[in-house]
């Protein structure tokens, strides 16, 4: 990072921002709640509701050999048309490459059929910052995207015969490299409102690393494929996150060159912890836990708990991270180096739920603030 980089004038503080769905149709609707309880870091909604908004649907857009139809997503080599649209979709990345100027108006863009919340924030942001700067008012501390990321991508799609396309090669290398400038695309779109810009790629499917379904999966090639989307982002001038709603190989995805690593603390940070040389190499390095303490996996949970009670559950587990054995971290240090975040997204959640896992998230920051910052 330099002090021309958006990144540089960051600084995470502890601040509250959320995890991509909202479970509304509408996306006036669904920016005026995140405005409206993440106004520091707002991101832009991804609505299930729209099937055209799925993991899928959304990033494998302009990819060759994908087919959809019926509701149904797959991939097909064996057309007459695959090797000569494969061919012109290398030829785009390597000149979007060269010149990143062509990246709207190439097959790296994501549409405002597939991503219209993205689109609405950036209009949204631009908007702010005019009204901030013209009333001296509180600008927004960064943006946030989010995009699907590679593992989830490709064992999400499947062949007629139900084969992931992480196995096959010509697609999985069509996919790292479409990523690649579409996470940078994304991170140049956010950032023309001269605020700093956070993307987070969202990777469920890691939670299965270790598991049979995937033992011929190379963790050093997925770290590879991983870093050249992570520098794609990052060179476009972005701060790039990971998240997994569940557990998965910490010590490796903290080995990358991510600068921010987000999880679920309510129900998994026992195994985020037990990596603690790997978290506190990642920590001297600059980087940032989004730590995701408010819960939304159950809705027993989010009723029972209180911006209050999280709270001490924070303290709790950050008792586990500072003190004399580590020589470098207090509460205070580690708050500057957190995001607060919900555990997951809410879109599968009644709104009421969703609703309290907002506020949760925007009143635990605050308590945290006022106590440490």
């Amino acid at each position: 990072m330099t002090q021309n980089d958006p990144s540089f004038r960051f600084q995470a503080n502890g601040l509250a921002t959320l995890i991509g769905s909202l479970p509304v149709t509408d996306h006036s609707e669904a920016l005026s709640l995140i405005f409206e309880h993440t106004p520091d870091i707002p991101l832009w909604p991804q609505l299930p509701s729209n099937p055209k908004e799925g993991m899928l649907s959304q990033f494998s857009e302009g990819m060759p050999g994908l087919i959809e139809e019926a509701g149904r997503t797959y991939f097909d080599i064996q057309t007459e048309t695959f090797a000569e649209e494969m061919l012109s979709y290398f030829e785009q990345y390597l000149a979007a490459l060269e010149d990143p100027g062509l990246l709207p108006n190439s097959p790296f863009a994501v549409s405002r059929d597939r991503a219209p919340g993205l689109f609405a924030l950036q209009e949204a942001v631009a908007v702010n910052s005019r009204a901030s700067g013209a009333a001296a008012g509180k600008a927004v501390a960064a943006v946030k995207g989010q995009m699907t990321g590679p593992f989830t991508l490709l064992t999400g799609l499947h062949d007629r015969e139900g084969r992931a396309a992480y196995y096959e090669p010509a697609i999985r290398e069509m996919a790292v490299k479409g990523l690649s400038l579409k996470g940078a695309w994304q991170v140049r779109l956010l950032a023309a409102s001269q605020v700093p810009v956070i993307l987070f790629i969202d990777e469920p499917a890691l939670a299965g690393l270790g598991s049979s379904a995937f033992l011929g999966v190379s963790l050093d090639e997925l770290g590879q494929e991983l870093n050249e989307i992570i520098g794609a982002a990052q060179a476009a001038g972005g701060m790039v996150g990971i998240h997994v709603c569940a557990n998965t190989d910490w010590e490796f995805l903290l080995s990358t060159s991510l600068d921010i690593v987000s999880f679920d603390a309510y129900g998994f940070f026992d195994k985020l912890v037990a990596c603690k040389d790997a978290l506190y190499a990642f920590l001297n390095r600059g980087g940032i836990i989004a730590w995701g303490i408010v819960p939304t996996s159950e809705k027993e949970y989010i009723e029972q708990e209180t911006a209050e009670s999280l709270l001490v559950r924070w303290e709790a587990q950050a008792a586990q991270l500072v003190g004399s054995s580590n020589g470098a971290w207090d509460y205070q240090s580690l708050l500057r180096r957190t995001l607060i975040t919900p555990s997951c997204g809410t879109g599968s959640l009644p709104l009421a739920h969703a609703k309290k896992v907002l506020a949760l998230t925007r009143d635990l920051s605050r308590l945290l603030r006022d106590k440490y910052l």
